[in-house]
């Protein structure tokens, strides 16, 4: 770990990891941090998008999902580099799901791993990309798509695979990406692919 965890990072994920914790959000908030459950709407969409609206729909839909990995190559980098260990695998205490059950550290639990890949938070970053382009291209979703991200930010930390420093530089790499890609997608690419769908 290149840098120290601030001691308001620490209270913000005990906060969310282990104060505020509910049974009903155990069972949800690995849904919300699921990435199958995310591509599997994405393909609904798209699926039922192509039906209604035809391929430039689809075109769209490529777009958003180009965008989204590129955010999630950007955030893979910086892992590498920063190598930042996961809250589970550095606090005592931490609640996690693992193996499709819900542990917890015990108080005496000692780190053993010297890097992790814990920051930036790429489900943070993709999410944050994804509804970052809903809102571009589609109007009428602003500004209800920006709950996803937040969800699945919070879900990181109830989760124990993030600090909210990780959450938020995750976002920040989204917010990043998916403005570079509308700019050059508005300003030099748009007139040359004749789109004339407007949600």
């Amino acid at each position: 770990m290149y840098f120290h965890t601030q001691i308001l990072d620490f209270k913000i994920f005990i906060l969310a990891n282990q104060i505020i914790r509910q049974k009903w959000l155990d069972k949800y908030m690995p849904l919300i941090s699921s990435q199958a459950v995310l591509w599997t709407i994405i393909a609904l969409v798209t699926i039922l998008g192509v039906y209604k609206k035809g391929s430039k729909f689809l075109i769209i839909m490529l777009i958003i999902v180009a965008t989204m990995g590129l955010s999630d190559f950007t955030t893979g980098v910086v892992k590498k580099t920063i190598g930042r260990i996961r809250p589970l695998n550095s606090l005592p205490l931490t609640n996690f799901r693992e193996d499709g059950k819900w542990q917890k550290r015990p108080m005496d639990f000692a780190p053993n791993k010297e890097k992790g890949n814990s920051y930036p938070s790429a489900h943070a970053a993709n999410s944050m990309a994804f509804a970052l382009m809903c809102m571009f291209f589609f109007r009428k979703l602003r500004p209800w798509m920006l709950i996803m991200p937040l969800m699945v930010g919070y879900s990181r930390l109830y989760l124990g695979k993030h600090f909210p420093t990780d959450v938020m530089a995750g976002w920040a790499v989204g917010l990043c990406t998916a403005l570079t890609v509308w700019l050059i997608w508005d300003n030099f690419i748009r007139e040359k692919i004749p789109i004339r769908f407007r949600p």
